[in-house]
């Protein structure tokens, strides 16, 4: 007669720590086994978006105000308003955030609250330290994203 054979169990530990992003969970490693890797926040990016179609638009005389914008939207004012703020990052900071390098702590809810104006206090708020050379506002190309 055969004998049968236990089955071996095999058990992995790994460490994670589950956090909300852009609405999604997304599951966190230790940063000793962090990749590194950059990951792009799609809310903040599809609002940074929006912010600078909607400056555009009311730069180029489509809408007469942010409110005759905000009801042709079908959005909040308020929204509109804290979203459009974004348009006032240093660009860096936005091209951080295009690139994916905002860091964990920076997400929608963090860039539509009030900030600093200045781009020093800006870094400093959003703990971007580095004081890199500043490209200008007029090389900043953000996609036309109409259909959003």
């Amino acid at each position: 007669m055969k004998a049968t054979q236990e089955p071996k169990i095999v058990s992995v530990f790994v460490p994670f720590k589950l956090t909300k992003r852009g609405g999604r969970k997304e599951m966190i490693l230790p940063p000793a086994s962090e990749l590194k890797r950059p990951r792009p926040d799609n809310t903040v990016l599809k609002a940074l978006a929006r912010a600078f179609r909607w400056k555009r638009m009311l730069e180029e005389g489509s809408y007469a105000s942010i409110t005759e914008l905000a009801e042709k939207e079908k959005i909040g004012m308020s929204y509109l308003t804290r979203v459009m703020r974004m348009t006032l990052l240093a660009p860096d900071i936005i091209d951080a955030i295009l690139e994916g390098r905002q860091g964990d702590g920076i997400d929608l809810t963090v860039l539509a609250a009030p900030f600093p104006l200045e781009w020093g206090a800006q870094r400093r708020h959003f703990g971007f330290m580095s004081q890199q050379p500043l490209q200008s506002l007029s090389q900043l190309q953000i996609a036309d994203v109409s259909a959003l």
